[in-house]
């Protein structure tokens, strides 16, 4: 199993993108730094995110994912845990 997240930016400008991830029985921790190119996609996943600490599995979370120009953000999760695979995608959407 694995979620991720598509990062698109389509701006003339590199995008400087920081995650933060929150859970219900924790603080939240990040924020997880990154860059996207100007015209580019990047691919995260988030059990690969490590700086500033792991991310835990088997925990349920939730992101805030900012940057510095607009970008469109695609979420990804495959469950792999049972014979039949679940796949469910949905795109993000501003939140100020």
């Amino acid at each position: 199993s694995h979620e991720t997240a598509c990062l698109l930016n389509a701006s003339d400008e590199d995008a400087e993108v920081r995650i933060t991830l929150y859970f219900s029985d924790r603080e939240p921790v990040g924020p997880y730094r990154l860059t996207v190119p100007a015209r580019r996609t990047r691919h995260v996943r988030f059990n690969e995110l490590e700086d500033p600490v792991r991310v835990p599995r088997g925990t349920d979370y939730a992101s805030v994912i900012e940057s510095s120009v607009p970008i469109v953000v695609q979420h990804t999760r495959l469950d792999s845990r049972q014979a039949e695979n679940a796949l469910l995608s949905t795109v993000a959407f501003p939140a100020g």
